[in-house]
This record gives C-alpha cells, sequence and structure tokens, in this order.
C-alpha cells in the first residue's frame, strides 16, 4: 500500500513538473538557397547611408548640387569662366562704353560706368558665397554649442540659455542687420574682408537662435535614448557622450535648415548691399550691381544691368534652397 501511494506520489511530482517545463524549441524549416545564388547578408545600413541614397535617387538633388559646384568653382577661380570673355577685367571701366547692350564685344552688356557686366557678375559670386558659407558655420557653431548644453544640462543652465535665446530670436534679422551695420558702418577705404567679416558678424549675432532651438529640440529626443543611458552608467564623461552619442545622432536636422540658412543669407547680403549698408564699391558683389541698376531711369535704359546679377542670385538662392529640402527629406524618414 505504502508503495502505490509512494508511486502515485512520484507519478504526480512528474506531471506537476512537466507542466510547467518550458517546452522544446521547434525546428525552423530553411528555405532551400537556389543554385548559384548567395544569401543576403548585407553589412547594416545607417542614417547617412540610408540618406546619401535617397538623395542620389533624386534629381532635384543632382540639379542643385551641380548649380551649387558652378558657383563654388564660380567663387573661388572666377578667371576660369572669363578667360574667353572679351573683358576680363571686372574693375576695367570705359565711360565711352556706358550701359552698351550686349553684344560680341560685352556678353551681358555695360553698366553705367562702363563695367563689363558679365566680368563683375561672374566676380560678384565670391562676395555673396563668403557671407553665406561664414554667416552658416558661424550660426551653426553657435548655436549648436548653446543648443548642446541647454538640452544636455538642462536646469537653470537651459533656462538662462533659452531665455537669452528668445531675446535674439525676437529682433527680425534684416532689420537687426541693419542696425548693426548702420551702427558699424563700411567705407569706400574699409578693407574687403573687413567689410565681408561685418556682414557675417552681424547675420551671426542674430541669426544662431533658429539653429540653437533646433539643436535642444534634438539632444531631449536623443538624451532618453538606452545608449545615452548605458554610457552614463558605465561612467562616461559628459563630453565624452555629447561628442559620441549624442551629437552625432541629433546634427541631422541642423545640418538640413543650416543649408537652407545659407540661401537666405546670400539673400540677406544683397539686400543689405542693395541698401548700401552692406558691402561697398570698390568691393564687387550681386547686391552692389543691383543697386547700381536699380537707379532712376536705368532700368528701362539698360535693363541688362539689372536682369544678369538678379538671374545668378535667385539660381544661387534658389540651388540651396533646394538642396536643403532635399537633405531635409532624405533625413527625416517621415518625409520621404
Amino acid at each position: 500500500m505504502n508503495d502505490r501511494s509512494d508511486r502515485a506520489g512520484v507519478e504526480l511530482e512528474e506531471d506537476r513538473r512537466s507542466a510547467f517545463a518550458p517546452e522544446a524549441p521547434t525546428p525552423v524549416e530553411q528555405m532551400p538557397i537556389p543554385e548559384g545564388a548567395e544569401p543576403d547578408l548585407g553589412p547594416a545600413r545607417s542614417l547617412w547611408s540610408d540618406a546619401w541614397a535617397e538623395m542620389r535617387s533624386r534629381v532635384l538633388f543632382w540639379v542643385s548640387a551641380g548649380l551649387i559646384v558652378v558657383f563654388v568653382v564660380m567663387a573661388v577661380v572666377p578667371q576660369v569662366f572669363t578667360f574667353f570673355s572679351p573683358n576680363p577685367d571686372p574693375y576695367y571701366a570705359d565711360l565711352g562704353n556706358a550701359r552698351l547692350a550686349p553684344s560680341g564685344r560685352a556678353w551681358f552688356g555695360y553698366d553705367s560706368q562702363g563695367y563689363d557686366v558679365y566680368s563683375r557678375t561672374i566676380y560678384g559670386a565670391r562676395s555673396s558665397i563668403l557671407v553665406g558659407l561664414g554667416a552658416t558655420i558661424a550660426t551653426t557653431v553657435f548655436g549648436g554649442i548653446v543648443g548642446v548644453f541647454a538640452g544636455y544640462f538642462g536646469g537653470w543652465i537651459d533656462t538662462v540659455l533659452s531665455r537669452l535665446a528668445d531675446v535674439f530670436f525676437a529682433i527680425p534679422l534684416l532689420l537687426g542687420g541693419i542696425l548693426v551695420l548702420y551702427t558699424f558702418p563700411n567705407t569706400l577705404d574699409t578693407p574687403y574682408l573687413v567689410m565681408v567679416g561685418k556682414v557675417v558678424l552681424a547675420l551671426g549675432i542674430l541669426g544662431w537662435p533658429n539653429i540653437a532651438r533646433l539643436m535642444r529640440s534634438s539632444v531631449l529626443q536623443v538624451k532618453p535614448q538606452d545608449f545615452v543611458q548605458a554610457a552614463r552608467a558605465l561612467g562616461a564623461a559628459p563630453t565624452r557622450i555629447i561628442f559620441s552619442h549624442i551629437l552625432p545622432n541629433a546634427i541631422a536636422p541642423v545640418i538640413a535648415v543650416a543649408t537652407i540658412n545659407l540661401g537666405a543669407y546670400i539673400a540677406i547680403e544683397a539686400t543689405l548691399s542693395f541698401l548700401g549698408i552692406g558691402l561697398q564699391p570698390p568691393a564687387i558683389s550681386w547686391g552692389v550691381a543691383i543697386s547700381e541698376a536699380s537707379g532712376i531711369g536705368l532700368v528701362r535704359a539698360a535693363p541688362h544691368m539689372l536682369l544678369f546679377p538678379s538671374v545668378f542670385l535667385s539660381l544661387t538662392v534658389l540651388a540651396f534652397i533646394m538642396l536643403g529640402e532635399v537633405v531635409r527629406d532624405a533625413l527625416d524618414p517621415k518625409l520621404r
């Protein structure tokens, strides 16, 4: 009797254990691989590789990139475009040719002082590109630093930096540039690089809050991620966390907006020069050329003076804005 009860207890214990025991894994049948074909085990693709593949597939990217390359080469080596010109020197003037229409002697005609419009239009790209790149670099670096500190450290640092950004953000960029350059005006004796630096400084002082706000919001999105928390748990220094983990994953939207801003800064530089407070002669700029071509009676008497600098300026601004739109769409999967 005791043997039967012991045997029944053992069977009940085995049944109880088997009920809670994990089931044996079911073997998964592998699909047969056709002869001559290799399994697809390609490397993992990052956000940047996916963005590059997306940009390469769009015609708008190649059009905007091609235009930008042309204008950058025009700014760096303008002699390439004026080598075959009948008047390659942009500083040579002959009043006898004033306001002459385009012809074989002058492809874009002459302005009111006898300068060759084609040569001055080509050389004018340098000023616009310099101001655009300088202002973009200044606002991106300074605004990016402020945004990273505000988003990562938070607390009173975030409060102070955010309120400081709000103060500068409340000042319109063009109006602020007019006030700064009116306070520190350029003259005919001001060196060229100093004039460019003043315009860059004016735009940089007032243009950084937009980048700072964007960088702060990106950092706040990346900061709670698991890989950041793991780095903190392992005792990584804040500088290492910022530069190795947060910044590479938060910089994408800033790059897209900075590309768009570059075109906007070129347009603002032309506006300031048109108003007579940006770059000044003898500096060559599209804004200066448009200002000189907008005199009383010149628009009707010599429309070519206004047409060609305006077309080059519009194409440059449009190219950078189009490239920024493509970069933004490629870096944001929601917009694809």
